[in-house]
């Protein structure tokens, strides 16, 4: 994430991206498993995540990165760019 963070991120963030990269994590629980945070903080995380296009809801409690979060964490996107907004336009 580096210094450049927006006001609506939260540090567990990229914890919580990084994490879901993994094959076996795919829900707020195993965020608590893997002791980034809570189960209950983690599902609100996921959901902030979503809203700016970083993970993908599938169904209730399951998520996948996205394409954009492969990007934000591969240094290509800066946090302080990833608006709701932008997200709305790139899904039309």
């Amino acid at each position: 994430m580096g210094d450049d963070t927006a006001e609506w991120m939260d540090p567990a963030d990229e914890a919580i991206l990084e994490a879901m990269r993994s094959d076996d994590v795919f829900s707020p629980t195993h965020i608590d498993e893997e002791g980034i945070c809570r189960g209950p903080y983690a599902a609100h995380r996921c959901r902030q995540l979503t809203e700016h296009g970083l993970l993908k809801k599938y169904t209730t409690g399951m998520y996948a990165i996205t394409e954009r979060g492969e990007r934000f964490l591969a240094g290509e996107l800066e946090a302080s760019d990833l608006t709701s907004d932008e997200v709305a336009s790139d899904e039309e």
